[in-house]
């Protein structure tokens, strides 16, 4: 059997992913800032029973749910993407990310922040966030559809972001309104082994979702009449993928805050290396996602003493690559 050079290119592209997040991840578990600034040598664990603490109770939870939030904002943001057929829509832009930052600030004040209850309240607020654009834009008479999402989303990601004030505003100022400010900067700077336990249900089942439904994405991506013709269920699958993405997302938003660019720019990312194919898209923005999300949460917490809100880092870098995607390579995009 001949193997095309085309076939070993990607062939490559695949171990230098998979070896790329394995670096990433074992490489962070040793940059911090004790016991001094960016690196902690390996042998210390052996030697200081603190060092040791700290890796295992702060810095692995930490980078657990740091690739969690990855792969699940970049594969939930394909998703949206090919669902919609359109490749600016985002986690951000539809109003998923504000619904479910406006359930979590909801909760924050009226139950004292339950873990739990945050989770549920952020996975609810964002199903309604994305079911309210996508009912929105079906009601308009203007523009095609991809214009008519992009406006519904705009709209319903404004009022989300003003519930969010409304909720700051009415926050005791001196313990709540703190807690939902830094939250919806994000961060994982309070992360626990509970925090990641809490969310690794809701992300490994949509990841799971997603992943065994890639075959489908394809033709999900296709117009409704070509789509039927070809015997795709539109409806069914539709509810069943975008259910997997929204639960993921709520999940890490839930635990993480607002993180922004991450399900916009990695399925770009991963299209420009691996084609526009679902089959080979969805487990390549997993990774690179992970990939992106620990790399920039181990610079959030490493460049300075005092943390930078990852949503910030996210967002530098994230708008920074996009940048430089649509400058130097055509931006049209084939599902």
């Amino acid at each position: 059997m001949v193997i095309s050079r085309f076939q070993k290119a990607r062939a490559f592209r695949w171990g230098g992913l998979l070896i790329g997040l394995l670096l990433v991840f074992t490489t962070s578990i040793f940059i911090g800032r004790y016991p001094q600034p960016y690196w902690m040598p390996p042998r210390l664990l052996q030697q200081d029973e603190l060092a040791r603490q700290l890796v295992l109770a702060l810095r692995l939870p930490r980078l657990l749910a740091a690739l969690m939030m990855g792969a699940s904002l970049a594969a939930a943001g394909n998703v949206l993407q090919m669902v919609f057929r359109n490749p600016l829509v985002g986690p951000g832009i539809l109003g998923v990310s504000q619904g479910a930052g406006f359930g979590a600030a909801l909760a924050i004040i009226a139950l004292s922040k339950m873990p739990l209850a945050v989770e549920l309240s952020a996975l609810l607020f964002a199903s309604l966030g994305l079911a309210l654009s996508y009912l929105i834009a079906r009601q308009l008479h203007y523009g095609g559809w991809v214009l008519r999402l992009i406006l519904s989303g705009i709209a319903v990601s404004a009022l989300f972001s003003a519930g969010i004030g409304l909720l700051k505003y009415l926050a005791d100022p001196l313990t709540q309104l703190p807690e939902i400010t830094f939250w919806l900067l994000g961060g994982l700077w309070s992360v626990t082994w509970r925090d990641a336990l809490l969310m690794l249900p809701f992300v490994v089942t949509g990841l799971i979702i997603i992943y065994l439904m890639r075959w489908r994405l394809n033709l999900l991506s296709l117009s409704e009449e070509t789509a039927f013709s070809l015997g795709s269920r539109m409806g069914r699958e539709r509810a069943l993928l975008l259910a997997g993405a929204v639960a993921a997302i709520a999940a890490v938003t839930a635990v993480g805050g607002v993180i922004g660019w991450v399900g916009l720019i990695i399925p770009h990312m991963a299209r420009r290396l691996f084609g526009a194919s679902a089959q080979r898209t969805v487990p390549a923005t997993i990774l690179l996602g992970a990939i992106f999300v620990v790399f920039c949460d181990t610079m959030a917490r490493s460049l300075r003493p005092g943390e930078i809100p990852l949503g910030i880092i996210t967002s530098l870098l994230g708008a920074l690559i996009f940048i430089l995607l649509m400058a130097t390579v055509s931006a049209r995009w084939k599902p």
